[in-house]
């Protein structure tokens, strides 16, 4: 049918736990609902995803964010990620991006041939294009966008101009041209207002606002499989479970969640042999091996049992290699008493999302997003304001500590809280404003992908003679 067309999913990494993989794969269900065929390609897969079948993802381990080829330009090209970067002169700098250029210029080729063999109307690139942690990914789907002018929807989670780390770079020139692209004939979707007024203001485009979304209709509870995870991982039944179902990066502010903890533990010492901290997920993409020191070291002054217990959960349930069972992060949400997201930064927010959803209260920083696009729609959370000492410690009030100990303490309130905040984020943040949202933006953007769909098959036909 004229209306259902044929979208390829370019990431650098699918299938995983991180925020965009998890995106994606309801992405991906929302458009396949719809009666649209899809199709992935992506640098690495955490699994095989169960929302395509397996002959639609390509593995394209170029663009993947630890290939070699990416370490190397990162090494050379950004001196916030080497401890002790290279020295770039003006013709290695030359000769590198000109390496890039090359293999860039490969890589596109790739992409354009995989689009013509399946008859591709429209490609989403989810972040390659907003940060550069897949520089040929970025320059081939840059290159399908403007050059092949392949119909494109730039969906981006966060910007590199805001990462530290990327910021400070050799590169700045080609960042700005192609992280976004502004060209005519694309189109950009962001995950908040805040993100949609910076590229406004920056690029001058107009994107499309789909926030964050989560599955309120299949959550997950306590069942026969993950009420085994306490008795796993040694924990007792009526141990209490404060969990930070996230990665191990700096902007999650891991040590303010454990200055928290520890606190609560000083005021009410009871709670000391029955209280364990989790961080559920792995390091992350910023190999910050000193981060991870410091999150252990800071538990054992603050005597805070902490467990961090990555090995133990992935995107989908299973058994490791010594036949132990694995978790979802929402299996390990669901067994949790209480919920810490302290960010200083994010894009959006799916840890928040994830835990409204698994019916858990969530002590939480007002970090800027929070402010302008998931406070509005009435979220009740134990809220710490985004104020931070000369030391860069946040400010964590007295009463913060005393509202936490209440909330443990009294099931009753806390089952209030819970239920009002799930109604209001299935609502806002549900499937169905995914849907509504997904199916807008096609209809918007459906005259550029038809004519795409034309110019594809007319270089398929000049391609084969």
């Amino acid at each position: 049918m004229d209306n259902n067309f044929r979208i390829a999913i370019i990431s650098g990494r699918l299938g995983d736990v991180d925020g965009v993989s998890l995106e994606v794969d309801k992405w991906i269900r929302a458009l396949a609902g719809q009666g649209h065929t899809l199709f992935t390609i992506a640098g690495r897969y955490g699994i095989a995803l169960d929302s395509l079948p397996e002959a639609n993802q390509l593995l394209l381990r170029k663009i993947s964010f630890d290939s070699p080829e990416q370490l190397y330009y990162e090494k050379n090209l950004f001196p916030h990620l080497s401890k002790n970067p290279p020295h770039l002169n003006g013709n290695t700098k030359n000769s590198i991006l000109d390496d890039l250029t090359v293999k860039g210029n490969q890589v596109a080729g790739r992409l354009f041939e995989y689009v013509q063999d399946n008859s591709i109307d429209v490609i989403i690139a989810e972040n390659t294009n907003a940060m550069p942690m897949t520089l040929l990914g970025s320059l081939g789907v840059h290159s399908l966008a403007t050059e092949k002018r392949v119909a494109t929807i730039f969906h981006h989670h966060d910007f590199w101009w805001e990462r530290s780390r990327f910021s400070q770079n050799h590169i700045e020139s080609l960042l700005t041209r192609i992280m976004p692209p502004a060209e005519v004939g694309n189109e950009h979707v962001v995950i908040s207002s805040y993100a949609a007024h910076i590229l406004r203001s920056i690029k001058r485009v107009h994107p499309f606002v789909i926030p964050n979304c989560e599955d309120f209709e299949n959550i997950t509870v306590l069942d026969d499989y993950n009420r085994e995870f306490r008795r796993d991982l040694g924990f007792k039944e009526d141990d209490i479970l404060i969990v930070q179902p996230t990665r191990i990066v700096r902007r999650k502010r891991i040590e303010d969640s454990l200055e928290l903890v520890g606190r609560l533990l000083q005021k009410h010492p009871s709670l000391r042999k029955r209280l364990h901290y989790i961080v559920s997920l792995f390091q992350g993409d910023e190999h910050d091996e000193d981060y991870v020191e410091e999150i252990k070291l800071l538990a054992r002054r603050k005597e805070v049992s902490l467990h961090l217990i990555s090995q133990r959960v992935s995107a989908n349930r299973g058994l490791d290699q010594e036949g132990r069972r694995i978790y979802t992060n929402r299996d390990v949400l669901a067994n949790a008493d209480l919920v810490t997201y302290l960010p200083v930064w994010e894009g959006f927010g799916n840890a928040l999302l994830e835990a409204v959803a698994a019916r858990k209260i969530v002590v939480i920083t007002t970090y800027l997003v929070y402010k302008t696009d998931i406070k509005v729609t009435g979220l009740k959370n134990i809220e710490i304001r985004d104020q931070y000492d000369t030391e860069g410690k946040l400010q964590i009030p007295d009463k913060v500590v005393e509202e936490v100990y209440y909330m443990l303490t009294h099931p009753e309130e806390r089952e209030e809280i819970i239920e009002k905040n799930f109604n209001i984020a299935k609502k806002e943040f549900g499937l169905d404003t995914l849907n509504l949202k997904l199916k807008y933006l096609l209809s918007d953007y459906s005259d550029e992908i038809r004519a795409s769909r034309k110019r594809i098959e007319k270089s398929k036909r000049s391609y084969s003679v």
